[in-house]
């Protein structure tokens, strides 16, 4: 029976290298992988997962108001696919969630995510709330944090790297915008 996994952590945890190594795994034994991305994180250019330490691949593109269920159906209908995985999984909307569900279990295609647990003000991203709700197998990939502990927090930077505390949930960036801590050094940036 195929499972629907959610690797979450902060960022620089290596999770689309994660990503990458697995599809790179599943293919090397001759199985077919699609690899989907949303559009809205086009750090590298649209239809593209990059890893920091310079590996990528080709990805499938979605919007928040696509159908996955019937991509991966129509895909797997086309030539036989044995897992998909997903980046910046913390992007999907709740009802995407439940479409890779649907695809674990009508379909019998694992599907593995990738995405960020929480938001650079703590609170959860909704695709990252409903994969740890509804995800068989949970997996932390831990970063570490300037002083040595677990990160477990990101914390978004202004342009003089002073703790950004209010705006969008969602602004597309890397090292440059953001930096990942551990909880007790997040509160102390964070809430000053």
């Amino acid at each position: 029976m195929a499972k629907l996994y959610f690797y979450y952590s902060s960022m620089n945890a290596g999770k689309s290298t994660a990503l990458l190594q697995s599809s790179y795994n599943y293919r090397e034994r001759g199985m077919n992988t699609l690899v989907m991305a949303p559009l809205l994180d086009d750090r590298y250019g649209a239809g593209k997962v990059t890893s920091r330490i310079g590996i990528e691949t080709n990805a499938t593109v979605f919007n928040s108001d696509e159908n996955l269920f019937d991509i991966v159906d129509a895909q797997h209908r086309e030539e036989p696919l044995h897992c998909i995985l997903v980046d910046e999984a913390q992007f999907l909307t709740r009802d995407q969630v439940f479409q890779l569900s649907e695809v674990t279990d009508r379909l019998n295609i694992p599907v593995l995510a990738y995405g960020l647990r929480t938001d650079f003000q703590g609170e959860p991203f909704e695709g990252s709330k409903y994969l740890l709700a509804w995800s068989d197998t949970l997996s932390e990939l831990k970063a570490i944090c300037h002083c040595g502990s677990k990160a477990t927090m990101v914390l978004r930077l202004d342009g003089d790297g002073n703790a950004v505390t209010e705006g969008s949930q969602v602004e597309i960036g890397g090292n440059d915008r953001y930096i990942s801590m551990c909880r007790k050094h997040f509160k102390s940036k964070f809430f000053g």
